[in-house]
């Protein structure tokens, strides 16, 4: 008496005339796994566009997603200000941080764009003008400036960015008032003296020190209210419209002090 050994899954499929369909499904399994792989390499590449949550984000223009990472990053930094990581930043993006360094290869790079961008750009080239539009009144032309400076730049976002990047970079801040706002106080002291008739002093540090009591004073109002959160309930419009007259209302006085006193 012969015993049975134990046959094999592979003995019985050859036995039975499976060998085939057992081969066949063996090919199908190759052909199962190699989609999956296929799979698995179009969702690495798809990676590209998405953040680390996963949420798919659609094709964008060159231009239009680097304008999109540059306004996300400005809120980004002055709500975390300028040390915040990379990583968080292209997660808010909802990109991958190899996608942000392709429009940005460094993060200093990125930061001196958002400064140019958020910063200096917001600040609007025809205000110069406007302010030195004689044909209308002096008080007018200040109050309509610092009505639409006080809503369009000195907002919380605005204000928290250049906050951080002064205190991140010590050069920001003097830049900043040396391209644009040292120019802007001489335009203001210079058409307050013309509207007064008055000479200003010679002395050009006085004459900005002088434009910084009017300017100074609706920066730190906007300042109060965005940063120190204090509670706020005069109109804007009327605090501008308070901060201008007492300029102007003190103008003569107190260029013709500064004189005496030289």
């Amino acid at each position: 008496m012969h015993l049975l050994q134990p046959a094999t899954v592979w003995d019985l499929a050859v036995r039975g005339g499976c060998y085939k369909p057992v081969r066949g499904m063996l090919r199908g399994h190759r052909v199962r796994m190699k989609a999956n792989t296929m799979r698995k390499r179009t969702r690495t590449a798809s990676d590209e566009g998405r953040g680390a949550s996963g949420a798919s984000q659609s094709r964008l223009p060159h231009a239009e997603r680097r304008a999109q990472i540059l306004d996300t990053a400005a809120q980004f930094f002055s709500e975390n200000g300028l040390s915040g990581q990379t990583r968080r930043l292209a997660e808010a993006c909802g990109v991958s941080q190899r996608l942000l360094y392709r429009f940005f290869p460094t993060k200093e790079e990125l930061v001196a764009e958002v400064y140019r961008e958020e910063i200096l750009g917001v600040f609007k080239a025809s205000w110069f003008v406007e302010l030195q539009d004689r044909s209308v009144p002096v008080e007018e032309r200040f109050f309509s400036f610092y009505q639409e400076y006080l809503q369009k730049t000195l907002t919380r976002k605005w204000l928290r960015l250049f906050l951080f990047a002064s205190l991140t970079d010590g050069s920001m801040a003097p830049d900043y008032i040396a391209s644009i706002i040292t120019q802007l106080l001489e335009v203001l002291m210079r058409e307050a003296a013309h509207e007064f008739d008055v000479t200003l002093p010679e002395d050009r540090a006085l004459v900005l020190e002088m434009g910084w009591t009017l300017h100074g004073a609706i920066s730190h109002y906007a300042i109060r209210k965005h940063i120190y959160k204090a509670r706020t309930v005069v109109d804007d419009d009327r605090i501008v419209e308070m901060h201008v007259r007492m300029f102007l209302g003190g103008f003569v006085p107190m260029v013709e002090a500064q004189a005496a006193a030289d």
